[in-house]
């Protein structure tokens, strides 16, 4: 199983990026009970919880540091979780990493996960 995580690149301050992530490796819809999200990491910084989205796509969580900006969606049919990033912010400048768990969004947020992409950076220009 693999997770490629696509979309990042430079934007202005005040843009929007798309961010996608697809795991492959697998079947249709398997990873329609996983928990999927995003994480980030910034230079000199930890990694860091960003968003994620549960089986049933109802239920969400978002760093208080996004929320209002960054919206998460999934389409479980292809094993995929995207990442819509609006009025993006210098300190939004980081490498995003998605990943999965087959576990509650509540324990994805704490950082337990099964499964990590290889990261997409995300360069936001002051």
């Amino acid at each position: 199983v693999q997770l490629q995580a696509s979309g990042g690149g430079l934007v202005e301050a005040g843009g929007s990026l798309r961010l996608s992530c697809v795991a492959s490796g697998v079947a249709s819809g398997a990873f329609s009970h996983y928990t999927m999200g995003w994480f980030r990491q910034a230079p000199g910084k930890e990694r860091e919880f960003i968003a994620g989205v549960g089986w049933n796509d109802y239920i969400t969580a978002y760093a208080d540091s996004v929320k209002g900006r960054f919206t998460i969606s999934r389409d479980s049919a292809k094993n995929t979780v995207y990442l819509q990033m609006n009025s993006l912010k210098a300190e939004d400048t980081a490498i995003y990493y998605c990943a999965a768990v087959r576990d509650s969004v509540r324990r994805f947020r704490a950082g337990r996960t099964d499964y990590w992409g290889q990261g997409t950076l995300v360069t936001v220009s002051s």
